[in-house]
């Protein structure tokens, strides 16, 4: 959520980055500088009229123990009208407060100056690949095809247990899986992530913290009986952590990874493009973030995407990252880098990571902040990448390791998987 004291010192900045986001938001930011003037107004009006009643009640008393019973019972009438007018206040602030509060919730993130200007992804910006596309034979089949011959991933059987989009894995898919979850964490917690179990319900605070509530409510599997949300991302309860916490400056940065399945209510399609692993509704993904000091939060997202580059380069898969267009860019987000591999045997990109920076957008909806050299509490930048999602990663490794003998396991994950070809 976008800070009010930003768009008061700043309104035309604020209004010429959401159009770069194809956002006409000149009305809407008129009209929250016209009901914080309100609120703030209102309060100095409440401040005031408290204040006059706290003196009354001091001259009442006075009066009274010096005789002047007269002129403090026309005091206490007063006060009584006082009361009223106090209780009316109230409700206006009140009542201004959350009306505020609902329209600065439909306001996304100001994109960074470097997001490039776009409609869509058609739009985003390569600045970086790496890796060679295999030279697959003519026998090449997709990963859809290569789980049902090894029998490693069973769609039918997850169709039967729950639905489309919930896949069963089995044997050597199921351990290769496994394999992938350690070598991601090991990765993390050896770049100075501290490793942490997460729930995977959030309560509907920890939604509005993040920013999911109330922009992708729709998207969420929601527990109506008890009012909880299982958690699309580990970003949703590993930032929440931190919701209304004072840090020390000492404290920073700090940095978690977790493992986490991941719940996401997608609308259906259909075609080869959200066939297998392409598109699911639940998914395993092992998340970083970061807490970072503002003057610093670029740097830690350069840190990020290298250690993801890292990751990919020893998994020896094609990949390249992009840099989000502004019609592309995420709710929260103020820049967004998503990498994605390439699936030889589909002959298309796939994403499976992104890594943003989300400046003070979820720290102020959190109250996540920090007490400073002087004393002063500032907001923190939060910041999260995945590290990796799992589906299309391991989409990508079946494919581009497939031969004629069987899927060759990337050396990296040898040692977890205890095996070297899928046959």
């Amino acid at each position: 959520m976008l800070q009010i004291a930003r768009i008061r010192a700043d309104k035309e900045t604020v209004i010429q980055g959401l159009k770069k986001r194809n956002i006409n938001a000149k009305d809407l930011i008129d009209s929250v500088l016209s009901l914080d003037e309100k609120r703030r107004q209102t309060q100095a009006n409440f401040d005031n009229s408290k204040a006059e009643m706290n003196r009354y009640s001091k001259e009442i008393g006075q009066l009274f123990k010096s005789g002047e019973a007269s002129k403090a019972n026309i005091l206490k009438e007063k006060t009584t009208q006082l009361k009223e007018q106090l209780k009316v206040l109230e409700q206006s602030l009140t009542e201004t407060t959350n009306e505020l509060q609902e329209l600065l919730y439909q306001i996304p993130n100001v994109p960074n100056v470097i997001v490039p200007e776009g409609s869509n992804e058609e739009d985003n910006e390569e600045v970086f690949s790496s890796g060679d596309i295999p030279d697959l034979d003519s026998e090449a089949l997709p990963h859809w095809e290569l789980a049902k011959k090894y029998d490693i991933i069973d769609f039918e059987l997850g169709n039967k247990i729950t639905g489309a989009g919930f896949p069963v894995y089995k044997g050597q898919g199921a351990r290769l899986q496994r394999a992938l979850i350690s070598y991601f964490l090991d990765k993390n917690v050896a770049a100075g992530y501290t490793e942490y179990q997460l729930p995977h319900l959030v309560n509907e605070a920890s939604g509005f913290g993040t920013g999911q509530l109330p922009d992708k409510e729709g998207q969420m599997y929601h527990v109506t009986a008890d009012n909880l949300y299982l958690i699309p991302t580990a970003e949703v309860p590993g930032t929440n952590i931190f919701r209304n916490v004072v840090l020390n400056e000492s404290d920073l940065p700090i940095g978690i990874t977790g493992y986490t399945p991941c719940f996401r209510r997608e609308a259906g399609s259909y075609g080869a493009h959200v066939r297998g692993l392409n598109r699911l509704h639940q998914f395993d993904k092992v998340e970083i973030l970061r807490v970072e000091h503002p003057e610093r939060s670029y740097t830690a997202l350069d840190e990020m995407v290298d250690h993801v580059k890292s990751i990919l380069e020893e998994l020896k898969l094609p990949y390249r990252i992009l840099r989000l267009c502004s019609g592309d860019l995420g709710f929260t987000s103020a820049l967004t880098y998503d990498f994605e591999v390439y699936s030889t045997a589909q002959k298309r990109w796939l994403e499976i990571s992104s890594v943003s920076n989300f400046e003070t957008f979820q720290s102020n909806r959190l109250k996540l902040r920090f007490k400073d050299a002087d004393g002063q509490n500032k907001l923190a930048h939060t910041l999260n990448g995945s590290s990796l999602a799992l589906p299309r990663v391991l989409a990508g490794i079946l494919e581009n390791y497939q031969s004629s003998e069987g899927i060759e396991v990337p050396e990296v994950l040898r040692a977890y998987t205890g095996f070297d070809f899928i046959k």
